[in-house]
C-alpha cells in the first residue's frame, strides 16, 4: 500500500504541472486584463505599460508561468488587480465552499445511497418507479431553476429560510443551498446505487450468504452494499472537486461569497491571478480526492490489493 501511495503521488506531479499549464494558457488568452482596469476608457500607453510591468504581464507567457509556479511552491499565489493577495481571498472563500460542499456530499450519501438501496432491492415495484421518475425530473431541471424556485418558496413566500446567506455562512444557512447544489448529483447517485444493487443482488456470493442463513440486514450491509458502493464512491469522489468548482450558479443565487463567487468575479474582471490561483487549488482537490477514492476500493472490496 505504501509503495502504491508513493507511486500515485509521483504521478500527480506531471498531471498537476500539465493541468496548471493548460489553465494558465487558457486564462491568458481570454483578453487583455489591463483593459478592464481602466474602466470604459482605454488606458493610455504609459499607464498600460506600467501596470503590465507591475503585474509581470510584460514578460513572455512561458516566463510568467515559471514565475507563477515558483511562487506557488512558496505559498504565494500572486496579487489580484485590486491589490489584495489571492491567498487572502482563498482564506475567506474556501472555508465557505468547503462547508457548502460537505452539506451537498452528505445529501448525496445519506439520501442518494438510501434511495438507491431501497429501489435496488425493490426493482420494478411502485416505489422504484416513483423514485426513477423523481430523479429524472431532478436531472432534467436546471440547477438555477431549482435554486430560484426554492429561494422563492422557502425564503420569500413561506419565510422558512433567509433568501440570502449571511457572511458567516453557517451550516444551518447552507442546508438549502447544499441541497440545490447536490440535487443533480444526488439523482445520479440514486440511480447508480440502484443499478449496482440490483445487479449484485443476483451474484453468487450473495446467494451463498443467504444460503448460510445470515440475517438479511447483514447480507445487505456486509456483502451486497460494500461491493455495490465501488462505482458510487468513484462518482462521489470525482464530484467533490466538481461541486467546489461548479458552485458558481448556486453561490450567485444565494449570495454566497465562496469559490464560485470569486471565480465569477475573476472571470468577469479578467483577473488572471485570481482565476489561475483558485483553479490551481481545485486541481489539487481533484487529485487528492481521486487518490482517496482509489484507497477506499481496498476498504470496500477485500479482493482489491495494491502492491
Amino acid at each position: 500500500m505504501g509503495r502504491y501511495v508513493v507511486r500515485r503521488l509521483l504521478q500527480m506531479v506531471p498531471v498537476f504541472i500539465g493541468a496548471t499549464l493548460l489553465i494558465f494558457l487558457m486564462v491568458n488568452v481570454m483578453g487583455d486584463p489591463i483593459a478592464g482596469l481602466c474602466g470604459e476608457r482605454q488606458c493610455d500607453p504609459a499607464t498600460a505599460a506600467q501596470l503590465k510591468k507591475e503585474f509581470g504581464l510584460d514578460k513572455p507567457v512561458w516566463q510568467q508561468y515559471l514565475t507563477y509556479m515558483g511562487n506557488v511552491f512558496t505559498g504565494d499565489f500572486g496579487t489580484a488587480f485590486n491589490g489584495q493577495e489571492v491567498t487572502e481571498l482563498m482564506a475567506t472563500a474556501f472555508p465557505v465552499t468547503i462547508r457548502l460542499t460537505i452539506v451537498a456530499i452528505l445529501f448525496e450519501i445519506v439520501i442518494g445511497i438510501t434511495l438507491g438501496v431501497v429501489t435496488g432491492l425493490r426493482r420494478g415495484r411502485p416505489v422504484d418507479t416513483s423514485v426513477l421518475l423523481l430523479t429524472l425530473v431532478v436531472i432534467s431541471v436546471p440547477t438555477f431553476v431549482t435554486g430560484l424556485l426554492l429561494q422563492l418558496l422557502l425564503g420569500v413566500e413561506w419565510g422558512w429560510i433567509k433568501p440570502s446567506v449571511s457572511t458567516d455562512a453557517t451550516f444551518g444557512e447552507l442546508i438549502v443551498p447544499g441541497l440545490v447544489l447536490a440535487s443533480v448529483s444526488l439523482a445520479y447517485v440514486t440511480r447508480l446505487t440502484r443499478t449496482s444493487i440490483a445487479e449484485n443482488k443476483r451474484s453468487d456470493y450473495v446467494r451463498t450468504a443467504v444460503a448460510k442463513g445470515l440475517p438479511r440486514r447483514r447480507v445487505i450491509t456486509r456483502h451486497l452494499l460494500r461491493n455495490s458502493l465501488i462505482p458510487v464512491v468513484t462518482f462521489i469522489g470525482t464530484d467533490i472537486g466538481a461541486l467546489m468548482g461548479g458552485a458558481i450558479v448556486t453561490e450567485r443565487i444565494f449570495n454566497i461569497h465562496g469559490v464560485g463567487y470569486q471565480l465569477y468575479q475573476g472571470i468577469l474582471r479578467q483577473n488572471t491571478q485570481t482565476v489561475v490561483g483558485f483553479v490551481t487549488v481545485l486541481v489539487l482537490v481533484f487529485l487528492v480526492a481521486n487518490l482517496i477514492v482509489d484507497l477506499l476500493y481496498a476498504v470496500l472490496d477485500p479482493r482489491i490489493r495494491y502492491a
